[in-house]
């Protein structure tokens, strides 16, 4: 059993930044594609970003493009999502998920198998 758990979220206003942090359990997180969504209120679940097992490669949507930025520490088995020029429209829960596909580009929900449990991020006008 794999848990996943965020951390790092908070009320910022907007133009500031957070840094999110993804926990993971188990040996083998180096062996998987990390992803980062995020769930406002009355919304679906959208994809933010996801970053290559090595942590060399990323995709981020085109709502994050340039603000955020998504690493890892497989040393730690931690993800991270540093969050910079944050809008009001940035305001949801974040999670972090473990991709399945081994693919860099999975954007859908059906493609993560383990997902935390989220943190609230807020960002204020």
């Amino acid at each position: 059993q794999v848990q996943l758990v965020e951390s790092g979220g908070g009320l910022v206003q907007a133009g500031g930044s957070l840094r999110l942090s993804c926990a993971a359990s188990g040996r083998t997180f180096s062996t998987y594609v990390m992803g980062w969504f995020r769930q406002a209120p009355g919304k679906e679940r959208e994809f933010v970003a996801t970053i290559s097992r090595s942590g060399d490669s990323t995709y981020y949507a085109d709502s994050v493009k340039g603000r955020f930025t998504i690493s890892r520490d497989n040393a730690k088995n931690t993800v991270y999502l540093q969050m910079n020029s944050l809008k009001p429209e940035d305001t949801a829960v974040y999670y972090c998920a473990r991709d399945i596909t081994v693919r860099l580009y999975s954007v859908r929900l059906d493609q993560y198998d383990y997902w935390g449990q989220g943190t609230q991020v807020t960002v204020s006008s």
